[in-house]
């Protein structure tokens, strides 16, 4: 008897629903077989021979429906007393312990069933899916620029907690931007009436997207394995928000944790690396892991040594705060870039692609490759995991592959073989975490255009910002193409706009004002300090243009860099066309990783620029130069085909020494105004026509 209450106490403590469904189900049975016996052996008139089987039917029947009663008992009203109380007792008790007490259970059964797939508690059985671990400001974008693969993309997010407030944050995101393309595609369809209708039918963006939302441990091996991680194509590791944190020293204290490092990204990437290195796990899974200090890049390069697996696993680190740093370093000296990257580094238009290929000789195989492709650029070969890939600007993949017959040109270009890149003068509003960052961008870019000679500075920047920060940098004393540095907080408006108009003033070429956002900034405050800086710069360009008719709007670059997608349409409406959500960057990057791996080796290339060794430049970027200055006569009007060949060639003559080479694949063009064209389909169709104030969008070694 003990042993027995034991193994009872365990049973109810392990398994109560267990426990209370066998309760139920053993009482019924007794009960029913009580039940029977009484109503055979009550001899009414017609149930002398009524066997036990049949009482036990009769018996269900009575209970589920009370009037099924006239088979027990014919006539109830000749009956006596005590039958009818029976009788009405095993209905009462029936309903009470059999209806009543299975319905219940399988009610509350059903709830829970639905309560834990919402809470995640059951496994998910699919394959090829995306998977996110842990949610910051750039996991929306991550999945929002799935929506144009064109195909259907599965996900599954895994997160500790605000489980709702993150799908409702997704399905804003993914119907903002449905709504918005497909009114941008039917505005800007040249068709009229039901061939309009048509055509946009065709061409507009669906919801492509499953996306499931669970809320758990991700450091779980159970609910990781619950999510079918060893079956996933990738899986993202995000790090964490500072601006989660809701008071000013907490945010003080996590944002002194994470410049230190992020023991939790190594503990996930641990987790995640074990089971994806398995023998049982998909071939080929990629982990892109963010990464934004040192300590958590040292330890997460000893993890790749350990369970990174060929064929297996490959673990993609990607430097959050230095990639945005190069991208905004970059937009301050070449504003266009920032449009041109929105749709290079995303899945719509023109985009970068990779084809695994072995060439020895890149210049020759260009040549060839132009010579029979018309619908796709051939760009760099590249090295990455041990394997060699070439790269490719296309509109579709499909592109890469098609040849053709090309007829000859006799179009030809003349380059100014001294091209120099301006000057340039860059204004710095603000600080952001990424600060240190952005200036390596600007002192890699000082180390490859400075002037050999010494006779000038490329670069002139100057810095505007609050007391503690400056401090924090020690005044950039550094960095010795910073010229000076200005005190001044987000209220100190007129030690602000007075330094823009005296340097504005004082400055012959054009001038970029780089605003900065702090994302260390409490949620409430993000982006505001950016805004109000926005605001006094605008009153500038306003005054100037009031003052002065001839004044060019565009001699000034304001580049604006916000945190939140939701104030995109402020910026915009104050005429910035250089707003910069710098998180979509990094999240546009992270979707064609998962994608294509080999790409995050190509972006590091063209985000960095070097300085030249013995006069040879090893990596390349994209530029924009200006007409005027990058040719030493301006082209006749051409196709684009005709355009990127005759540059091609110019560049890459043979009769000219090789330390005057400098190889350049044309993209696109930029006209005055910053109209932004990037060749995609067919070249030959398109005519270009440029003037000596547009740009040429460029791929080449400087």
């Amino acid at each position: 008897m003990r042993k027995l209450k034991e193994w009872f106490s365990i049973q109810l403590a392990e398994h109560p629903s267990r426990v209370v469904l066998w309760a139920i189900l053993l009482f019924n049975v007794v009960f029913f077989i009580v039940s029977a016996l009484i109503i055979k052996n009550l001899a009414l008139n017609g149930t002398e021979e009524m066997s036990m089987f049949e009482a036990a039917f009769y018996t269900i029947t009575m209970i589920l429906d009370a009037g099924c009663i006239q088979f027990v008992v014919a006539d109830i009203g000749q009956s006596g007393v005590v039958i009818a109380i029976v009788c009405l007792g095993i209905i009462l008790v029936g309903m009470i312990s059999f209806t009543g007490a299975v319905i219940g259970y399988v009610t509350n059964y059903i709830s829970n069933f639905i309560e834990n797939s919402n809470s995640g508690k059951h496994r998910l059985n699919i394959s090829n899916h995306l998977v996110v671990l842990n949610w910051n400001t750039r996991a929306s974008e991550i999945i929002n620029d799935l929506l144009y693969c064109r195909k259907k993309q599965k996900v599954v997010v895994l997160v500790g907690s605000q489980k709702k407030e993150i799908q409702k944050e997704i399905d804003e995101r993914i119907t903002d931007t449905i709504r918005r393309e497909n009114n941008a595609l039917w505005a800007q369809s040249g068709k009229r009436g039901i061939g309009k209708y048509f055509s946009f039918l065709r061409e507009k963006l669906h919801n492509n997207l499953t996306v499931i939302v669970r809320e758990g441990d991700i450091y779980s091996s159970k609910q990781l394995h619950d999510i079918s991680i060893e079956r996933a194509r990738s899986v993202v590791i995000l790090g964490n928000d500072v601006r989660n944190t809701v008071c000013q020293y907490g945010k003080s204290e996590s944002l002194e944790e994470m410049e230190k490092g992020n023991a939790q990204t190594v503990k996930t990437l641990m987790q995640v690396s074990d089971i994806t290195s398995a023998d049982y796990s998909l071939d080929h899974q990629k982990i892109i892991v963010e990464i934004s200090d040192d300590w958590t890049w040292e330890l997460v390069q000893r993890i790749i040594g350990y369970k990174q697996v060929a064929g297996k696993c490959n673990i993609v680190p990607v430097r959050v705060n230095q990639v945005l740093g190069q991208i905004l370093s970059q937009f301050s000296l070449m504003p266009e870039l920032n449009l041109i990257y929105k749709e290079l580094f995303s899945n719509k238009g023109t985009t970068f692609y990779v084809e695994e290929k072995s060439v020895s000789d890149e210049n020759a195989y260009i040549t060839q490759y132009l010579a029979n492709h018309i619908e796709s650029i051939p760009l760099t070969t590249l090295s990455s995991g041990q394997k060699n890939y070439f790269v490719y600007a296309s509109g579709n993949e499909k592109n890469i592959r098609k040849t053709c017959e090309i007829a000859d040109s006799d179009y030809s270009v003349k380059l100014n073989r001294n091209y120099w890149i301006e000057k340039k003068t860059i204004i710095i509003l603000g600080h952001n975490s990424k600060i240190r960052d952005i200036m390596k961008g600007f002192g890699a870019f000082h180390d490859e255009w400075n002037y050999k000679d010494g006779s000038d500075d490329i670069l002139n920047i100057i810095v505007i910002d609050d007391e503690k920060s400056l401090e924090k940098m020690n005044f950039y004393k550094e960095y010795s193409f910073v010229t000076e540095t200005v005190a001044a907080s987000v209220y100190d408006e007129a030690i602000i706009c007075g330094t823009i108009e005296r340097i504005v003033d004082s400055n012959e070429d054009d001038t970029s004002i780089l605003i900065l956002s702090d994302d260390s900034a409490l949620a409430e405050n993000i982006d505001a300090n950016a805004l109000a800086n926005l605001v006094y710069v605008q009153d500038i360009i306003n005054s100037k243009k009031k003052s002065n008719s001839n004044f060019d709007e565009e001699s000034i670059d304001v580049i604006v860099e916000i945190l939140d997608p939701k104030h995109h349409d402020i910026v915009s409406s104050y005429s910035v066309n250089n707003v910069v959500i710098s998180n979509r960057y990094i999240s546009k990057m992270i979707t064609q990783i998962g994608e294509k791996e080999a790409i995050f080796d190509f972006y590091n290339d063209i985000l960095t620029y070097d300085s030249a060794t013995d006069d040879a430049y090893e990596s390349k970027e994209v530029y924009t130069k200006k007409v005027s200055t990058f040719f030493d006569e301006l082209p006749e009007e051409c196709t684009e085909g005709e355009l990127i060949r005759s540059v091609w060639k110019a560049s890459v003559d043979p009769s000219i020494p090789p330390e005057k080479q400098n190889p350049t694949v044309v993209l696109g063009y930029v006209k005055k105004g910053g109209a932004i064209t990037l060749f995609d389909g067919n070249q030959s169709c398109r005519k270009v026509k440029l003037q000596k104030d547009d740009k040429i969008i460029v791929f080449t070694n400087h």
